[in-house]
């Protein structure tokens, strides 16, 4: 291995460590939820599901999952009263 690739690769796990240096525009991702397998997009601080709930609510567990596996990269829902 050549010594830039090394440098890259040093530099790729500060950058993962670093995970306030990285906004996320947007996104698709398939979700494979309890009962269905479930669409999740996020794009210019917006989620959409394809899950019945996120239809109804505007938001979901799926959504919610995502939101906190890239904290901090993303801009989250707004405050959820319950």
């Amino acid at each position: 291995m050549d010594s830039g690739l090394i440098g890259k690769i040093e530099k790729a796990k500060r950058y993962a460590e670093e995970r306030d240096r990285i906004k996320i525009s947007s996104f698709s991702a398939q979700f494979k939820g309890e009962n269905n397998d479930h669409t999740v997009t996020y794009s210019d601080g917006e989620w959409t599901c394809t899950c019945n709930y996120f239809q109804s609510r505007g938001i979901c567990a799926h959504t919610m999952g995502l939101e906190f596996i890239l904290e901090g990269m993303v801009y989250p829902h707004e405050q959820i009263t319950i």
